[in-house]
């Protein structure tokens, strides 16, 4: 009894724990850009994508995408999936917005054309894709640009770095070349040694036997 009373406070720890292990596993992940940049006028894709450990089933999965022109605004929805494709056609978007992805390969993307200053602002993807029973959610902030931006020179910058790339080239291959004649040299005085011992055993043995025929006297 004693015993049981002991593990028994085990028990719903394990439990707890096995539970939020098995959710973390099972949990549906986003994976939208942070910042996208566009020009006035243009096309722009807004890339959403999502992992689940589960197909897709188009009569249980779900996914909206909502736009804010600020942090303080109301969002929007412009486009969701309810067994399929819905546009709203908002009348801030009007015919500019369509759905390019493809849920059963699990990309979530649409895009804008002729992007309009007034575009600029927070879009968010929402995923829910059963039985995950978390909701996957990704935020992009849209920055609408009236100009492309100049491309800076970076002439000056490869030269630099290609200078730094060769130099340290050089100097490790001088290090492996030193360490290399210095292993070399090494052996070579290893071998070196070795041969002066084995010169120095040889003359020794040599005197041994000479001595002991001196001192052995000859018969008469």
């Amino acid at each position: 009894m004693g015993r049981r009373q002991r593990l028994a406070p085990f028990g719903p720890s394990l439990v707890t724990l096995a539970l939020s292990l098995l959710a973390s596993v099972s949990s549906m992940e986003i994976s939208v850009p942070a910042l996208v940049y566009a020009l006035n006028g243009s096309n722009i894709r807004l890339p959403c994508s999502f992992t689940s450990c589960y197909k897709v089933d188009n009569k249980l999965f779900s996914m909206n995408w909502t736009y804010r022109s600020c942090s303080n605004c109301s969002e929007e929805t412009f486009i969701q999936f309810d067994k399929k494709i819905i546009n709203q056609r908002l009348e801030h978007f009007q015919n500019r917005v369509e759905f390019s992805g493809n849920p059963t390969k699990n990309d979530l993307s649409v895009v804008i054309r002729d992007v309009q200053l007034d575009d600029e602002g927070e879009y968010h993807c929402y995923v829910l894709n059963p039985p995950d029973r978390h909701k996957g959610t990704g935020k992009i902030r849209l920055a609408v640009l009236t100009e492309v931006p100049p491309e800076r020179d970076s002439t000056v910058a490869v030269l630099v770095g290609a200078s730094v790339g060769g130099f340290l080239a050089i100097v490790i291959l001088c290090l492996v070349i030193l360490k290399c004649v210095r292993r070399k040299k090494q052996q070579n005085l290893n071998s070196e040694d070795q041969k002066t011992e084995e010169e120095v055993k040889t003359d020794g043995e040599g005197n041994t036997e000479g001595e002991l025929k001196a001192s052995i006297p000859e018969a008469p």
